[in-house]
């Protein structure tokens, strides 16, 4: 999936180091793989939770939460928060 907002996680990362190298992980493995639905991508992270028009994903065992518009049919992914 092509993530447009790699920037907002690098400023998150650069505040709380501690959580530094799992969204990075998350990074990585997002860039690297197509998800079709929520059903797809909860085989590749199970406790991630379709909030509204949101995806929320727990990083760092559930220490941060990252909430992202994911648009399937586009392979697009938009960070909103950490």
């Amino acid at each position: 999936m092509h993530v447009i907002t790699r920037k907002r996680l690098n400023e998150f990362a650069e505040r709380h180091v501690d959580a530094k190298s799992s969204l990075a992980r998350w990074y990585a493995i997002m860039r690297k793989s197509r998800f079709l639905n929520l059903a797809q991508l909860r085989e590749t992270f199970p406790h991630a939770d379709h909030v509204g028009k949101f995806t929320v994903f727990n990083i760092e065992g559930n220490k941060v939460r990252l909430i992202a518009a994911v648009h399937y049919n586009r392979n697009k992914i938009t960070s909103a928060t950490c």
